[in-house]
């Protein structure tokens, strides 16, 4: 089943959402029993103070024989009652009042135990005598059943208390075991999450980011295909539709420019092919004439020359239709030197006698290029330069190595008008042009732009006003 990446995304938060309020849950449910032992601990601590107050005015009376020690003894009893009720209640709450009913009755009989000691002051012992120096044994017997009792309480308190102590010791143990895992299940989550966002969304992205870089690079190859399910898939199959339409109007764009080229060219093919017509002509002539002659030396030379002229009019034709030739992106190893010439004598016609080229080539610079679409370029360049010279100036066309980059620059410069400093950042938008309307399409430096990329490559222009323009090609050699 298909599920879509907003599905997915949802989902995937929907899942962290559940896990976090689960863990949420859990923690509140564990502050919750924390803070009740606490609060516990709180009260028995309390009540623990209250029977030891008790149990200090108890002593005070067996020393002092003072009643009001006595009832000072008896109410703190009868307020640790009180404690001893609040405790109970929040046990019962939770469930934990088990074992509190043998601790109750003592706490009672200790009570009653201190109120008939109190009924019988004053008939036993008094005040500096000797258990066996009291007259009434009764009251002896409620004081050892008061001490009996109290010494029971105390040590059953002490025993709570320690006892309640060590729980919340392990309570507070087990909660930092708790949050550990709490942190290893967030973060094993957190794991899986990133892992189905990187799987589901980051490679997707990554796959159609690359594409679209080698898109504006001018490789319009398909982008592989991806079956996630969702838009990427979808976004995919129309980014592959896109590419497939690219391709071919980029190579309507390219065959239009050198079509647009080729009526520029035709004067100079024209001049070309007109020159060795002509020889041929009045060589055919010549022979025609001298036919009867015995002399074969002449006519032999005669011969020769025109073949050398049909030769020159077949190269000029062969030039003109391998620049017009529709093909794919085939790079190879180019003399540069000889495709700087070849593409000179396609437009030898175009260049005026007031305008001097300068070439300067390394005789054994060679490069992996596509030599049509270079030349192409070249004749673009070289011809912008000239129409930017209608007064005359010197066109130089350079070659160079660049030092420990890996590239060579392919250098044209003209003396001309220049372009001016707000046209200049457009000059490669696709239709841009400062020509009258009729004499350019506004195509030539964008399909430059795009070949130059296609190679691997970058243009970089200067320019000044009234001091000429210079483009410079770096391409890997």
């Amino acid at each position: 089943m298909k599920i879509s990446l907003r599905r997915k995304i949802i989902l995937s938060f929907l899942i962290g959402i559940f896990v976090g309020a689960i863990i949420w849950c859990l923690s509140y449910y564990y502050h919750g029993l924390l803070g009740n032992e606490l609060q516990l601990m709180e009260k028995r601590h309390t009540l623990f103070n209250t029977i030891l107050e008790a149990r200090r005015y108890e002593k005070n009376y067996f020393i002092s024989s003072e009643k009001k020690d006595a009832e000072k003894a008896l109410g703190y009893v009868v307020e640790s009652e009180k404690r001893f009720d609040e405790v109970l209640k929040i046990l019962k709450k939770d469930g934990l009042a088990t074992d509190l009913n043998d601790w109750r009755t003592s706490l009672n009989e200790y009570k009653i135990a201190l109120i008939n000691l109190l009924k019988l002051h004053g008939k036993g012992a008094g005040a500096g005598e000797t258990e066996e120096e009291a007259e009434d044994g009764k009251t002896l017997n409620e004081r050892v059943k008061v001490r009996m009792l109290g010494r029971k309480l105390t040590v059953y308190v002490e025993r709570t208390a320690a006892k309640e102590y060590k729980q919340v010791q392990e309570m507070i143990k087990k909660f930092q075991y708790y949050h550990l895992s709490t942190f290893a299940a967030l973060s094993v989550l957190a794991a899986l999450i990133s892992l189905f966002l990187i799987i589901n969304v980051n490679r997707p992205l990554k796959t159609i980011e690359d594409a679209i870089k080698k898109i504006a690079k001018g490789d319009y190859t398909n982008l592989p295909t991806i079956s996630t399910g969702d838009e990427f898939e979808s976004l995919v199959t129309s980014l592959n539709n896109m590419i497939k339409e690219l391709n071919k109007r980029s190579k309507i764009v390219l065959q239009t420019e050198k079509m647009a080229s080729l009526g520029t060219l035709t004067s100079g093919v024209a001049h070309e092919l007109n020159n060795p017509l002509n020889n041929i002509s009045t060589s055919v002539q010549i022979l025609l004439e001298e036919l009867e002659e015995p002399s074969l030396t002449y006519k032999r030379e005669l011969l020769m020359e025109t073949e050398k002229q049909v030769e020159r009019a077949r190269d000029a034709v062969k030039s003109l239709l391998e620049f017009t030739r529709e093909s794919s992106f085939s790079p190879q190893i180019v003399h540069v030197e000889n495709l700087f010439y070849q593409t000179l004598k396609l437009i030898k016609g175009e260049v005026p006698p007031n305008v001097k080229i300068n070439v300067d080539v390394p005789e054994d610079l060679e490069a992996n290029l596509d030599p049509r679409r270079i030349q192409h370029v070249l004749i673009n360049l070289i011809l912008n330069g000239v129409q930017a010279m209608e007064e005359g100036g010197v066109l130089n066309i350079r070659a160079s190595r660049q030092k420990n980059s890996g590239t060579f620059c392919l250098q044209v410069q003209d003396t001309g008008t220049g372009i001016s400093e707000e046209n200049l950042p457009k000059i490669f938008d696709p239709f841009f042009t400062t020509k009258d309307v009729g004499k350019g399409s506004g195509l030539g430096l964008s399909v430059c732009h795009g070949i130059i990329e296609q190679h691997g490559g970058r243009i970089e222009v200067s320019s000044a006003r009234g001091k000429g323009t210079t483009f410079n090609l770096f391409i890997p050699a």
